[in-house]
């Protein structure tokens, strides 16, 4: 009798940053979120900026796609204000293909998972603006991290988000009150039209956002649950919802796929 074979683990495209090392460019992706992949239940592909005449072809290889955090920032010309802290970090590299990867990614239905930075860029990539400095809006907290702490103080739960009803969160987490990390600067001003907020902080800011008309699942939150995820039980409700949508897509995929002409040949 035939052993049942495993089936293969979807592809999850994780986006990557760009940074200098000496004299030399290197694309980046922090280890938490190549595990967050794992743990999800496939394989990550940390993929470096792509052309546009190439993304069709790299999204055709891929069951899902991951947008991570980062250090840097979205410039916010790209949502029509002026550079308010020059002396943060910007990757203009990363801006560049992220804000057409993502529109792309959820047209196709890929399964979508963006993460702080992430959520950030999904925003102003649907049409939506930012808050540069979140801690100086009248009537928003302080979201940053102390920058002179260990990960561990800086990546704890620092704040409640209350769940939206009727979304996905509530779906995969129910409709009580979660603790959050928070470590940004940056959030959410005006949200794209047509996302829904899936989420709020205390002070109302929206933490976690979706496109419901998307044909495939996605989830943009503005803390890191990829942090310890295994330790966690609310990431790992994200990242298992995340994993089993990219398996769906991978099996649908893979069952529409056009068969390869045979080729005939004679003696």
């Amino acid at each position: 009798m035939n052993a049942r074979k495993t089936p293969p683990k979807p592809l999850v495209l994780v986006t990557s940053c760009n940074q200098m090392m000496g004299e030399h460019p290197f694309h980046i992706a922090g280890q938490k979120y190549v595990d967050a992949v794992r743990l999800a239940g496939a394989l990550p592909l940390i993929a470096p900026p792509f052309a546009d005449a190439d993304l069709d072809s790299l999204l055709d290889q891929v069951s899902g796609v991951l947008v991570t955090g980062s250090p840097s920032n979205l410039h916010p010309s790209h949502y029509g204000q002026a550079l308010h802290d020059p002396s943060l970090p910007l990757d203009a590299e990363r801006d560049a293909w992220t804000l057409k990867l993502i529109p792309a990614a959820l047209a196709r239905g890929l399964p979508l998972l963006a993460i702080c930075r992430g959520t950030q860029e999904a925003n102003v990539a649907l049409g939506g603006t930012l808050h540069q400095a979140v801690q100086e809006v009248s009537g928003h907290h302080d979201h940053r991290a102390p920058d002179d702490q260990p990960a561990a103080v800086r990546y704890g739960q620092a704040h409640p988000v209350t769940v939206v009803p009727g979304g996905v969160l509530e779906q995969l987490l129910g409709t009580g009150p979660v603790d959050v990390n928070s470590i940004h600067g940056q959030g959410v001003d005006q949200l794209a039209p047509g996302l829904r907020v899936e989420a709020r902080a205390p002070d109302g800011l929206v933490e976690a956002f979706s496109k419901p008309d998307a044909p495939g699942f996605n989830l943009c939150v503005q803390w890191h649950p990829e942090w310890l995820a295994a330790d966690n039980p609310v990431s790992m409700k994200l990242l298992q919802a995340f994993g089993q949508a990219a398996r769906s897509y991978h099996v649908r995929r893979d069952h529409t796929a056009p068969a390869a002409s045979a080729v005939a040949t004679q003696d």
